[in-house]
Formats: structure tokens, C-alpha cells, sequence
């Protein structure tokens, strides 16, 4: 019986651990990592054709987001989850694969000219296809018996619709262990969602750290912070572009919104009008709108249902799908609210949105997630008095506002008093999902603060379950030992290719554009590509 770190060891995504017991193979979760890569990352020890089931806690792409990899890889056996992340994975591992396609599509190209090697995606849209069919949907709180001395129960996880922490019952050799792995746990009082329903026994916990060292503060009215926004913005004759992540985060500006409308708390703006702009998000809209998935949501939205109310619909609420209905939003004049993916503005239409409103003293761009270190939205954030979109230098006039309070991870504090309601105490903790020094620092907190033996794994480490002993110690070595001034080349040209994979961006935006419009930007490509083909 051993458990071995795959991936968010020391590091926040790509969540990947394998548990070996009776001769079966399993893995929680197998996500995509995002972002810097810290840690060489250890490949999966066995072929995927030998793994028996996978475990998934919830829909994230740095959760899920390799499982079709997998299956193209000869994996065929069952998927557990919610029956509300099964439907998420849907369209977000499509999206996933529409984008790697597009993206092989476009190096080939130049590969082609080159003579370089073919880029093979990570996966197509129809080993996506193909993996949809092992899934296995479970509901809260009912342990399903998976396989001879192996069971499994999801909790509610409060973080994204259809989240879960897994608690596993594991018996080999007459000897069992109860294993308890927290997913990403939500933070309270949110919309739509309930609480994280905290979990009462365990033997074992692998907990994440995403906030493990951080602190959200006063709980906040987000109802009058939007309402607020809203007012002051329309008031001004100006558009609200709130840069919103298409899955979670976009629906619950919508329930706050129909709040809003319902309770008459925007003034002189009878009706304005509310724009998705994301073909992502407009299809988990309509997923969190699925009468079959009532069992995610909280009381306060359930009495709503009951009443014959739409949580997240409302009057004027418009839908963008193709890159027309996306354009037309900018030619209307008329002061509305958009809602437009992605949520940290370094791709996707919101980036549209903000050429186009930037500039203008009366509008406002309101943040409502987190801002990575060098996105556009975190420079916007800082101060930036301009930003470069699309070639063009664009003075930034319209106000920059942040909703404060609306995280969707629980923070220190709360991890803390979820992990302390596990009674007795459990053996071990493990914590991962955390940048590097925050998995350390919580790792000692929470053995400091429940008295229970805490450590951070590193990729590839692997310990005896029965016995608490480390049989692999994991990689401790950064990736990275270069002079600075490899770094700051390596940088650049990571900027180019940023840049390289927004173009493939905006050409997909510009499908079903006038003849003569496609012809002219693609003319312009070429003579760029001509004079930088070495």
C-alpha cells in the first residue's frame, strides 16, 4: 500500500498522485500544469494502459486536464467523480483540445518550412471523445465500493460546482487505511455554492495550501461592492468589463447580478443590459442551469429555485458566441456590464474589450480574481498608466477597481479548522498544492497547531502507507540554474511565444470576418513572417 506525488508537490497545479494497493493502480486526479515549472516534474512510472481507475476531485484543467492524454495513451479504465464535474469536463477538456489542436495546426505550418519535427497535440478532440464515456458519476456522501478493499465517498468541496474532497478506504492484507485527499477546498459564503462540508475521519490527509500562508480578511458585501460599480460606471455613461474566469467565477457575478436587478439596487438604469462574452462560458451557464445538478447548490439558491426563480438569469442578459456577436458589444453604445474571459487579460476577448474601453475616463474595468505576477491584468492593477493591445499603445484613463473577498479557495485559517475537525487526529498529513515556500511553512503550522506529524512532499516522492516510511525521496533540485542573463533571454523569448500562441488567438476570433479584412491581416502576417524567417 503506497502513495507516490506526481505533480503540485512544492508547486500549485498539476495535480497528480498515484496510490498502489492489492496489485490496482490508482490516480487522483492527473491535471495539466500551469504556468512557471519549478520542480522537474516525475513522469507517471507505469503505462497508462496499467492504471485501474482514476479519482478526480473536481473539473479544473490542473486537475483534469491530462486524463485524455492518458486515454490516447491506452488507459480504459473508470473515472470517478461528481456528476456536476463529469458535465464540466466536457466542455472544458473540448476547449482544452480545440486549443492544442489550433495550436499544432499553426506550428506544423512552420514546421512544414522548416523542416523541423512534427508538433503532436497533447491530445485531439477526439480522445476527449473517447474518455467521456469512463466516466463513473457519484453523488455526495454514498461510498461506492470500487473494488476489492477499495472504496471511496465524495465530500462537498465548496470550491467550483460539483468539487469534492475524496475520503478512500483502503484494506490490504487485513490491514485498512482511510486516506483522505481535501481537492481544493472552497471559501465560505459564497454564491451559488455551499460551504466545504468538513470531513470527520482519516488516517492519512493530502491537503492543498493554495492560501496556506495567507489571510482573506473581513468577509465583504459583495452585493453592494458590484452594485456600487455598476452605479457609479453607468451613472458616467461608461461600460463595466469585468475580466472573469468562464467557469465558476462568471456565474456568480450573474447571481449577484440578478440579485442586484431584483432588488432594484442599481438607480436611473432601468433594465441595463449584462454581456458573456466567452463561447466557454456561455455553455457553463447553461450547465449551471441544469435542473439535474440541483444537489450542488446552497439553501439560498435552492429556495430560489423552488420559487420558479432563475439564479443566474435575468432580463437584458445577452449571449456572445461567434466573433460577430462579439464585435456588435462595441459598436452599441448604450452603458452596459461585460463579463468576458479571461479573467487575468493575457488572452481571449477580454482583451478586446479593453482596448476599446481603457482609454474612456468612464468606464470601469473591475477585477474580481486573482492577478498572476506579469498578466496584464495585475500590471493594470499596479497603476499602469498605458498598455500595449493588439500593436497599439493605449492610455489607460477608465477606473481600475478590484471586488475584494471573492476567492474561491478557503484560506489559512480555514484549512486549519476544516483539517481540525477530523476526529481522532490522523497519523499523517501531507501537504501540496502551494507555491514552493508556502507548502513548508503550512506543513509546519499544522503540526504546530493539531499536534499531527505534517510534511511537504517534492515530485516523485513516495511513501509505505501501512508504515509511514519514505521510500523515495522526490527531486529537491530547481529547474532552473541559470546566470541571470540566461534568465532574462529565456524570458524574452518566452514573451515571443506568448505572443506567437495570442496571434493564433485573434486569427480565431477573426474566423467569418469580410474577405477583404482576412486577406489584409493576412497579408500583414506574411511580411512579418518573411522578415523574421531566418
Amino acid at each position: 500500500m503506497k502513495i507516490q506525488f506526481l505533480g503540485a508537490a512544492h508547486e500549485v497545479t498539476g495535480s497528480k498522485t498515484l496510490i498502489t494497493v492489492n496489485g490496482k493502480h490508482i490516480l487522483v486526479d492527473y491535471g495539466m500544469e500551469q504556468g512557471i515549472d519549478i520542480y522537474e516534474n516525475t513522469p507517471l512510472p507505469i503505462s497508462p494502459a496499467d492504471i485501474d481507475y482514476i479519482f478526480l476531485t473536481h473539473a479544473h484543467i490542473d486537475h483534469s486536464g491530462l486524463i485524455p492524454n492518458l486515454v490516447a495513451n491506452g488507459f480504459s479504465g473508470s473515472i470517478y467523480s461528481t456528476f456536476g464535474t463529469q458535465k464540466l469536463c466536457w466542455i472544458m477538456l473540448m476547449d482544452s483540445a480545440h486549443i492544442q489542436e489550433f495550436e499544432a495546426e499553426w506550428r506544423n505550418r512552420k514546421a512544414k518550412r522548416s523542416g523541423d519535427d512534427i508538433y503532436v497535440p497533447l491530445y485531439t478532440q477526439e480522445d476527449v471523445m473517447k474518455t467521456m464515456p469512463l466516466f463513473v458519476s457519484c453523488h455526495y456522501n454514498i461510498e461506492y465500493k470500487v473494488d476489492e478493499g477499495i472504496s471511496i465517498k465524495f465530500l462537498d468541496a465548496g470550491h467550483l460546482l460539483g468539487s469534492s474532497s475524496i475520503e478512500i478506504e483502503l484494506n490490504e492484507n487485513s490491514r485498512s487505511k482511510t486516506l483522505l485527499f481535501s481537492g481544493d477546498v472552497g471559501n465560505i459564503d459564497r454564491p451559488l455554492l455551499r460551504n466545504p462540508q468538513k470531513p470527520e475521519k482519516a488516517d492519512i490527509v493530502i491537503c492543498e495550501s493554495t492560501y496556506g500562508n495567507r489571510l482573506h480578511g473581513p468577509r465583504f458585501d459583495y452585493v453592494t461592492q458590484l452594485s456600487n460599480a455598476i452605479q457609479r460606471t453607468l451613472d458616467r455613461g461608461g461600460n463595466l468589463v469585468i475580466p472573469c474566469f468562464a467557469i465558476g467565477r462568471t456565474q456568480e457575478m450573474l447571481y449577484l447580478i440578478r440579485k442586484i436587478k431584483q432588488d432594484n439596487l442599481v438607480k436611473n438604469h432601468a433594465d441595463f443590459p449584462v454581456w458573456i462574452d466567452s463561447p466557454l462560458a456561455v455553455e457553463a451557464t447553461k450547465i449551471y442551469s441544469d435542473q439535474s445538478l440541483v444537489e450542488y447548490y446552497d439553501r439560498e439558491t435552492l429556495d430560489l429555485l423552488d420559487a420558479g426563480i432563475d439564479p443566474i438569469h435575468f432580463s437584458n442578459l445577452n449571449l456572445s458566441v461567434t466573433s460577430e456577436d462579439s464585435k456588435k458589444i462595441n459598436t452599441d453604445k448604450t452603458p452596459k456590464v461585460i463579463l468576458s474571459a479571461a479573467g487575468m487579460c493575457d488572452a481571449g476577448r477580454i482583451r478586446h474589450h479593453l482596448k476599446h474601453n481603457l482609454w474612456r475616463e468612464e468606464s470601469t474595468i473591475l477585477f474580481v480574481g486573482y492577478q498572476s505576477e506579469g498578466t496584464l491584468g495585475q500590471k493594470l492593477l499596479n497603476g499602469a498608466t498605458s498598455v500595449k493591445l493588439f500593436g497599439e499603445e493605449i492610455a489607460v484613463h477608465a477606473e481600475i477597481a478590484k471586488m475584494d473577498g471573492i476567492s474561491g479557495h478557503a484560506d489559512r485559517d480555514m484549512l486549519i479548522d476544516w483539517l481540525s475537525n477530523i476526529s481522532p487526529n490522523p497519523e499523517k498529513i501531507y501537504i501540496n498544492h502551494g507555491n514552493d515556500d508556502v507548502c513548508d511553512e503550512f506543513a509546519a503550522l499544522v503540526s504546530v497547531s493539531l499536534s499531527v506529524d505534517a510534511t511537504a512532499p517534492y515530485n516523485g516522492a513516495e511513501y509505505d502507507l501501512l508504515s509511514g516510511e519514505m521510500l523515495q525521496g522526490g527531486n529537491h533540485e530547481r529547474i532552473s540554474k541559470k546566470k541571470p542573463s540566461q534568465n532574462r533571454a529565456d524570458s524574452v523569448f518566452q514573451r515571443l511565444l506568448n505572443a506567437g500562441k495570442r496571434l493564433l488567438i485573434v486569427i480565431e476570433h477573426n474566423r467569418g470576418g469580410a474577405n477583404k479584412d482576412l486577406a489584409k491581416f493576412t497579408d500583414q502576417i506574411n511580411a512579418l513572417s518573411d522578415k523574421w524567417d531566418r
